[in-house]
């Protein structure tokens, strides 16, 4: 049995009493609506406050809530807090009521539906009359039925370390399969399963395996941590070593618990151990946060976890996020766009939105990994075919202007970034962006020139997107990337275009499904002339789902001022395909791309040569940006 499990029933077998004291309270943060939570220390309890296995402190809860409402059941000993609401909290509540009326007809019926409601339902629905009516009047029939037979289901709980931020569900859904096990760096075991509804993703942190000794010299050293009483360079390690008197002379990991209160107190709770897996790409927290667990991406599938972020927690990571962003984050304010960093020194993205504009606090977190990743690593998983990733590499490097679109979570940030190391390796490059997640201190690292231009879409003093772009093309000439374009700006990075600015690739990224419906943004509700659109060379558009692809690469032409597209790559149903017009010598983009002493045979035999580095990167799993920049080095010197 899991210590997690045990810690809750240890002794339940030494006396048939319960010692719970019960008490109401009102989450703090919480608004005067809504019914309080019913709080059951159980410290000294025999039962150890384990409603779903022990009837004495099943009887403690229901005796207390046949007087009063709660939203919320909570149990709490050794550190630890076991949280029962929704349909079991539902049931306890109706239980109270039924005993409370019940009693006039039947005692001996009332002392059994504190005990045991599932039986006292079962019972009371057999009979006719006043009882009968009063199951189903207090919701105690509906209840029981909703809940099945056993109480292990019925009284289903989430359960966590009083110091965390979230509570977890132990076990997996019923009839679960397991699929994958894996151990992550934060200490943290993930279980993936299969179940009829899809997968399920379960954490089980490192936390959750401290014995009884370890949680509570991790409380004292929390305590200890909050009141200032840890002085000195390391405060946590002074906090844990001193709260380790605690123990006595019980064996302790110290360094257990210096990791899992460093997690709480400095990092972002079990929300660590969910970017620290390489295999999350997103993981999100829906507003409000009580409604439902936390959801991942893995591997493009989205699937639910055990992992229940609590009211206190959202409140906590709010207030962090406004204070290491420096932007208000509140009912003025009410979204966010920021960065934080990860449990090994990642960037994490982080959108939050609040109310008004929601119903409570929500975020969602985008992991990006530490590793740049480059257009062969995009080949071979499958993002793109060779062929096409040669004709962008081309464009890239022989200063075409592109827009990557396509819908959020597509990968147009990854694209675009993959893409930078296609420049020509003594190539300028001026990032624009408002958040930090293009390559640029991996260019720099290689040795490129790489110059990131901050702009600030909130409050506080910052230039504005427009102001950044019209100070990155007085940086020098060379490449010029806007991470997305979204504004006013639009027309000033298109004036770039149209005039040749940066004498080299402009790139940037734009939400759209499509050619047609990023004409539409550009010209119609970002007010770009069609004149102006027409400097686009060449459009690639990203499709989301289980697997993001290339659905499509366009170019861009104009005849009598009016704006069309060319497509040279399309969706099949065997992938990306060339649509035959660059083979053909119909391609305006590759006619471009020509030098002054080439031919359009010149570039197609250019693009040939280009697929072959690319694919033989690829196919080697040479696909880390120091070996294709090393490549490509290579390549020019050659």
């Amino acid at each position: 049995m899991r210590l997690l499990e045990r810690a809750w029933t240890d002794g339940a077998d030494t006396d048939d009493g319960c010692r719970c004291e019960p008490t109401f309270r009102t989450p703090a943060g919480r608004a005067t609506e809504g019914n309080p939570a019913l709080v059951l220390d159980a410290e000294d309890c025999p039962g150890g406050g384990n409603l779903a296995a022990e009837p004495p402190c099943r009887a403690t809860a229901v005796g207390a809530l046949a007087e009063r409402d709660a939203d919320a059941v909570r149990v709490r000993r050794d550190g630890r807090e076991r949280v029962y609401d929704d349909g079991a909290v539902g049931l306890l509540v109706a239980a109270g009521r039924f005993a409370a009326r019940v009693a006039v007809h039947d005692e001996a019926l009332a002392e059994r539906a504190r005990r045991d409601p599932l039986g006292a339902a079962r019972a009371a629905t057999g009979r006719t009359g006043p009882v009968a009516k009063l199951a189903a009047s207090s919701g105690l029939a509906a209840g029981a039925d909703r809940a099945g037979s056993e109480y292990e289901t019925a009284l289903s709980s989430t359960v966590g370390l009083a110091v965390s931020n979230s509570r977890l569900v132990e076990r997996p859904p019923a009839g679960a399969s397991l699929v994958e096990r894996r151990e992550l760096d934060t200490g943290a075991t993930v279980r993936r399963y299969r179940t009829e509804r899809g997968g399920y993703y379960l954490l089980d942190p490192l936390g959750s395996r401290l014995d009884d000794v370890e949680v509570r010299a991790l409380s004292a050293a929390y305590e200890r941590l909050a009141s200032g009483g840890a002085d000195g360079g390391r405060p946590v390690t002074h906090a844990v070593r001193a709260a380790d008197a605690v123990a006595g002379d019980a064996a302790v990991s110290v360094e257990s618990v210096e990791r899992v209160l460093r997690k709480h107190t400095r990092g972002h709770g079990v929300l660590d151990d969910l970017f620290a897996d390489p295999a999350v790409s997103e993981v999100v927290a829906s507003a409000p946060v009580s409604d439902g667990p936390v959801r991942i991406v893995v591997d493009g599938e989205r699937l639910p976890t055990n992992v229940h972020l609590t009211r206190r927690g959202v409140a906590a990571l709010a207030s962090r996020f406004r204070r290491e962003s420096g932007r208000g984050f509140s009912r003025a304010n009410p979204t966010l766009d920021a960065t934080t960093e990860g449990p090994f020194g990642e960037t994490v993205r982080v959108a939050g939105v609040t109310d008004p504009a929601s119903d409570g606090t929500g975020f969602v977190f985008r992991a990006h990994e530490t590793d740049a990743w480059t257009l062969p690593a995009l080949v071979a998983n499958g993002t793109l075919p060779a062929d096409a990733a040669a004709l962008c590499s081309l464009a890239v490097e022989r200063a075409a202007a592109g827009l990557i679109a396509g819908p959020r979570g597509a990968g147009k940030t990854t694209l675009c970034g993959a893409l930078l190391w296609e420049l020509p390796p003594s190539a300028r490059t001026v990032v624009v962006e408002d958040t930090p997640e293009l390559p640029v201190a991996a260019l720099r690292d290689a040795g490129r020139d790489a110059q990131a231009v901050r702009t600030e879409a909130d409050d506080g003093p910052a230039l504005s997107a427009t102001e950044a772009l019209r100070t990155a093309l007085r940086l020098g000439d060379g490449a010029l990337v806007v991470g997305e374009v979204r504004g006013e700006e639009a027309t000033t990075l298109y004036e770039a275009m149209r005039v040749g600015a940066a004498s080299n690739a402009v790139l940037g990224t734009i939400h759209g499904d499509g050619a047609q419906s990023v004409l539409e943004r550009v010209v119609t509700d970002l007010g770009v002339p069609a004149s102006s659109f027409a400097a686009t060379d060449l459009l690639v558009t990203l499709s989301a789902g289980e697997r993001r692809r290339v659905a499509g690469i366009e170019e861009v032409r104009c005849a009598d001022g009016e704006v069309a597209f060319e497509s040279l790559f399309e969706r099949s149903p065997d992938g990306t395909e060339p649509t035959g017009t660059v083979e053909r010598g119909n391609s305006h983009l590759v006619a471009s791309l020509a030098r002054p002493d080439e031919s359009y045979a010149d570039v197609l035999a250019a693009l040939d040569d280009r697929e072959t580095v690319l694919s033989e990167l690829a196919e080697s799993e040479r696909t880390a940006a120091a070996e294709v920049d090393a490549a490509h080095r290579r390549r020019v010197t050659e």
